[in-house]
């Protein structure tokens, strides 16, 4: 097996739930040694959802893999001078405590720094401590409500709605691995580690703003702040005689090809049609044609009719699709591994494409405190804590 690009590294993951799990688990995958330290008790994540054995829920599997596990009692002085001996070994240190307990059991960036300056400390949180909402509990929900993504789906559900995945806390997940990646490459070229911040909120709304900033972009503002097509429920899967599609021909290009294909003489001469500018101008007409077409074939009619075209086009899948879907089929997305007591387990590859270093799957999610005894002889701790 190729070693990742993070091999060597030492990353020391406190954080629980999903979003400091994953971005630990984005990291494992390039090669860096990831130590999962728990309490007593287990991240929460080890109790949610199926699962076939005490402690090793489906939640947990899907974002803890290519980690080793110990179990420390912060609370107890045994556990935090333990504690104290990796910080001061490790090169990335992540945990999602709130600022004000993190300063209590002496995990605060000042004093981890004190004993390790080359530490990169990645503290993520609901909120800035700078901000008004400093130490207030967040939860992906909480983010979704605050950052306008629970009210853009009025358009769609008629009232507020959560996203039906936890975009928040995924999305703040990919921003930190990157972030640490950042703060490696300066430690790379100076030496010094540093504190990184992920806000939550801030980064949702950094990521809502690419295209619903709108006319609130300039200032003064030159027209309302939304995107749109979202805005007026247009951009949506088409129904079709048997199913759904997402069509999306996009460019001059795409639409003069759909109306041939169609054979539909009297669109081909519509400038509202054929022009980005004409289709931005009525853009409701546009779609609704769309719509009236698509009804008239099934998706395997439409497939076949455009397959030699290259309009952006793809069936709408149930999650169980996916397991069967043949392009994710054709580049072995699906890996199987076997776990010495959870038997065999799905896991979908890192998507990253690496030609010298790629990621991999090294390590199955481990059971709790698996690595206790192991991790602590590697950094001299004489007993368990």
């Amino acid at each position: 097996m190729v070693a990742g690009p993070l091999r060597g590294l030492r990353v020391l993951d406190l954080s629980s739930v999903v979003l400091g799990p994953m971005a630990a688990q984005y990291l494992g995958d390039m090669g860096a040694d990831v130590i999962k330290v728990e309490a007593p008790e287990g991240d929460v994540t080890r109790m949610i959802g199926p699962r076939r054995s005490e402690k090793m829920g489906a939640l947990f599997l899907a974002n803890n893999r290519n980690k080793r596990s110990i179990v420390l009692d912060l609370k107890t002085e045994a556990g935090r001078v333990a504690l104290m001996r990796l910080a001061a070994a490790s090169d990335v240190l992540i945990h999602s405590v709130r600022t004000s307990a993190a300063e209590r059991i002496g995990l605060s960036y000042p004093t981890l720094s004190a004993l390790n300056p080359r530490l990169v400390y990645c503290h993520l949180k609901g909120f800035s401590d700078a901000g008004l909402y400093a130490g207030k509990p967040a939860y992906d929900d909480i983010v979704q409500a605050l950052s306008g993504l629970a009210m853009l789906q009025t358009v769609v559900g008629g009232e507020p709605r959560y996203m039906p995945t936890i975009l928040a806390d995924k999305v703040t997940a990919v921003h930190a691995a990157y972030a640490i990646m950042l703060a490696l490459f300066h430690r790379e070229r100076t030496g010094e580690g540093q504190l990184v911040g992920l806000p939550m909120l801030e980064t949702m709304v950094a990521f809502n703003a690419a295209e619903h900033l709108g006319g609130c972009i300039f200032e003064p503002p030159a027209g309302p702040m939304g995107y749109e097509p979202v805005r007026r429920a247009m951009r949506r899967p088409f129904r079709t005689k048997d199913g759904y599609l997402c069509f999306m021909p996009y460019t001059d290009g795409h639409w003069r090809q759909f109306v041939e294909l169609i054979g539909a003489a009297d669109l081909a001469a519509d400038p509202g049609f054929m022009t980005m500018k004409g289709r931005q101008a009525d853009i409701g007409r546009v779609w609704a044609e769309v719509g009236r077409q698509l009804l008239t074939r099934t998706n395997a009619e439409w497939l076949a009719l455009c397959g030699s075209s290259d309009i952006p086009m793809a069936v709408v899948n149930d999650l169980e699709d996916l397991l069967q879907d043949p392009h994710l089929e054709s580049v072995g997305f699906w890996q199987l591994l076997e776990h010495r007591t959870e038997g065999w387990l799905r896991l979908p590859a890192n998507p990253i494409e690496m030609s010298v270093t790629p990621p991999s799957i090294r390590l199955p999610p481990p059971l709790l405190g698996e690595h206790t005894a192991e991790v602590l002889a590697e950094f001299g701790c004489e007993t368990a804590a």
